[in-house]
């Protein structure tokens, strides 16, 4: 669908095959990874900038993956 700029980091956002959102970590740094959202992807921007925002904020920075705690 498009690409989003969210603080310098790049997310691929789509439609998944349920109707819900891909998110794909274009430039993070672990190809490939990144989240689903079961809610439908024509949101706002802004609502899509939130809530990568808040997948970006539970990244342990020396992995690039989600942190245990």
């Amino acid at each position: 669908m498009f690409t989003l700029d969210v603080d310098g980091e790049l997310f691929d956002v789509e439609r998944d095959a349920y109707g819900g959102t891909n998110y794909d970590w274009v430039n993070g740094p672990n190809k490939g990874y990144g989240f689903g959202s079961s809610a439908t992807p024509d949101r706002s921007r802004e609502e899509h900038r939130k809530i990568i925002r808040e997948f970006l904020a539970m990244i342990d920075p020396a992995t690039g993956y989600i942190g245990d705690d």
